[in-house]
């Protein structure tokens, strides 16, 4: 078994046992969708490498008092932040006039209600997993920040937290400007969070050029 599956059915085991809502526990004993389990297994767990603060199937007030669900909630400390995989068929091919009325007021009803909502495609889980994994980092980061190797220095730390912000490669540039430093010391702090395997070279070969965070 790996480790993906045995800390995925213990978070799964774990919401249906706390969960009260028959209508929420129903549909966690029926299991999560294809989409959101490809996106928990390839772009969730091997950025974040747990599951703490996150809720599938999470239920939502709309306005007609009824009830809606949220893929996943990403819920630290009170804050609310939403996911939802959208297939290419419901989401795209088959969008009719009714269904993109409904996904409008869907996503106003998070908005006013305080979420943060984050759509992720399909296909971009298939096609652009690294990609995805940037983006979730950018996202967590919107909410909390996600704890750094106790051994780096106060500069190296904030390189990773300036990382984890990006939704692109940055250069050593960017850095020094970002820390007010010299782009030296920027390239300094760089060659030792590759050497760490923190971060990791995006393009150049002779002199490296563009850096992201290492998301594997």
């Amino acid at each position: 078994m790996s480790r993906f599956v045995q800390k995925y059915e213990e978070w799964m085991q774990l919401n249906i046992e706390q969960e009260e809502n028959p209508r929420r526990r129903e549909l966690l004993e029926k299991g999560l969708g294809h989409g959101t389990v490809e996106f928990l297994r390839t772009i969730w767990f091997p950025t974040i490498q747990h599951f703490d603060h996150l809720y599938p199937e999470w239920e939502v007030r709309d306005f007609n008092n009824g009830f809606r669900y949220v893929d996943l909630a990403y819920m630290p400390g009170g804050v609310k932040g939403g996911i939802e995989i959208q297939g290419y068929g419901p989401h795209a091919r088959d969008l009719d006039v009714r269904r993109s009325k409904d996904l409008c007021w869907r996503h106003c009803l998070l908005a006013l209600d305080d979420w943060i909502f984050l759509p992720i495609p399909y296909l971009s889980i298939q096609d652009e997993p690294r990609r995805c994994q940037q983006l979730v980092l950018s996202f967590i980061g919107k909410f909390t920040s996600l704890d750094t190797p106790h051994a780096l220095t106060s500069f190296e730390a904030e390189t990773v937290r300036f990382a984890r912000r990006l939704l692109r490669p940055f250069t050593p540039l960017e850095l020094a400007d970002h820390l007010r430093i010299t782009d030296r010391h920027a390239r300094r702090i760089l060659y030792k969070l590759v050497d760490l395997e923190v971060m990791s070279v995006s393009s150049g070969n002779m002199r490296y050029r563009r850096y992201r965070l290492r998301t594997e």
